[in-house]
């Protein structure tokens, strides 16, 4: 989903929990609060439910709010959504009513629609000092927190850049020195290695986040954004764009490489099979999979690189083509404005982007740290993260317009409504047109109404 890898093994949970108490000794306590009485008051966050560690992220949750009392006096609460269309609901409900979570943790890609509503705090000079100041934080992790620097509500949480895991070992088998850096070339890798019981990809074609970009970085090294803000025109009816859907399609279908029980997988069971080693390549995957991986059958065995930035079709990059690996992804929180202790959100804030408790949550989870001094800390000495942060520094962002958050919508339900489809072996090309013309109209309908 929009997952998350640790850098070694995952601290027992009693240690987690002290880790964050020990956080209050430099970078919390009355520096963090700012001396704020919270006591008898309740902060609600709303954040993406972890579906690769359920049970660390409840702890998690509850020492976090632990932690918070013991520096304010106030406790935290967590609310969860599971999926794109949960996130949107919950903005959309929260706006219309003027009330709910005090904290939203989105994902980079809805900040826009975020931002469109006006319904979130705009952060001046002061709120971020009460956060640490912008210059705490990784700088290319700003790159969405709005459309310019004197209008950001975002504020960095987490980054997760995406790349490929692949099999070491089964490529060296096969003959294969390293990963392609074409989809085309990619694709012929996965068909040689395609044997038996082992597949040359996981793809988890069920995924309500992870479909979508493969399309959109393919159509991207194209040249074709997706949305064309200048003219204010989607461009989904693009032929690119159906090719990208072709492509992803077609590793099931036609080209075989993926495993049929894929079309109702999500990223967990994707990850579960190339951990088990039933599959040589893991595509649009985050930092968080180490966790998992360095404790399966294929610990140290794997390894990561910068997914394909050549387009399906072409040896080369096209002259008017982005050489998108991932794009600028992560989470970034956003306090309501509508919040009645919006000083103590942001004493919340400040508390989770500190050092150690971005470290321990790194640790924990693999999602990279957003705090500059903690991403020191991850990086150093840590060579299989390397290509993670190679692809960092090659990510794009989606286009920053209220529309965006339906146009991923509709970008995902063009597979959604494809599975039954798939099931049957094959998308036809006038189903996938009619998909692709009901996607244009929604993304279209909704950047006509975005300001």
């Amino acid at each position: 989903m929009r997952s998350r890898i640790a850098l070694g093994a995952v601290a027992g949970l009693a240690a987690i929990g002290l880790a964050l108490t020990g956080c209050s000794s430099s970078n919390s306590g009355s520096s963090s609060s700012g001396g704020l009485d919270g006591k008898g008051k309740t902060l609600d966050v709303m954040i993406a439910a972890n579906s690769l560690y359920p049970t660390e992220q409840q702890q998690w949750f509850k020492d976090v709010s632990a932690q918070f009392q013991k520096e304010t006096g106030a406790t935290v609460t967590f609310e969860t959504f599971a999926s794109a269309n949960d996130e949107l609901t919950k903005i959309q409900t929260s706006v219309l009513s003027g009330q709910g979570p005090d904290i939203y943790d989105l994902g980079t890609t809805f900040t826009p629609t975020a931002y469109s509503t006006g319904a979130f705090v705009k952060l001046t000079d002061d709120d971020w000092k009460k956060i640490g100041g912008r210059d705490r934080f990784v700088p290319a992790t700003l790159g969405i927190s709005g459309p310019d620097q004197k209008n950001e509500v975002g504020i960095p949480f987490l980054s997760r850049p995406f790349v490929m895991a692949y099999n070491k070992d089964l490529l060296k088998a096969a003959g294969i020195d390293k990963p392609a850096d074409t989809w085309d070339g990619l694709a012929e890798q996965a068909k040689k290695l395609t044997s038996g019981g082992v597949h040359g990809m996981a793809v988890a074609y069920a995924d309500s986040f992870d479909p979508w970009k493969f399309v959109w970085a393919m159509s991207m090294q194209q040249g074709n954004t997706i949305l064309d803000l200048k003219n204010k025109k989607a461009t989904i009816d693009d032929p690119v764009v159906k090719k990208a859907y072709q492509t992803y399609f077609g590793w099931l279908t036609d080209d075989k490489v993926v495993d049929p029980a894929a079309i109702g997988w999500k990223n967990a069971q994707a990850v579960a099979a190339f951990a088990s080693g039933k599959a040589a390549f893991l595509p649009m995957v985050s930092s968080s999979s180490q966790v998992s991986l360095d404790k399966s059958a294929v610990a140290g065995k794997y390894a990561y690189a910068v997914m394909p930035t050549i387009p399906p079709g072409e040896t080369s990059l096209p002259s008017d083509g982005k050489a998108a690996a991932t794009i600028i992804s992560g989470d970034n929180m956003v306090v309501a404005k509508y919040s009645k202790d919006q000083d103590l959100a942001f004493a919340l804030v400040k508390m989770l982007t500190s050092t150690e408790n971005q470290v321990t949550y790194t640790k924990t989870f693999g999602d990279l740290p957003t705090n500059a001094d903690a991403a020191k800390q991850i990086e150093q000495g840590n060579q299989l993260i390397a290509p993670i942060l190679d692809a960092g520094t090659k990510a794009y962002g989606t286009p920053f317009s209220g529309a965006w958050g339906d146009t991923q919508l509709a970008l995902v339900n063009v597979v959604v409504q494809s599975i039954p489809s798939l099931s049957s072996g094959k998308v036809s090309s006038s189903d996938l047109d009619a998909k692709l013309k009901s996607a244009q109209d929604t993304a279209q309908s909704s950047l006509d109404k975005a300001k």
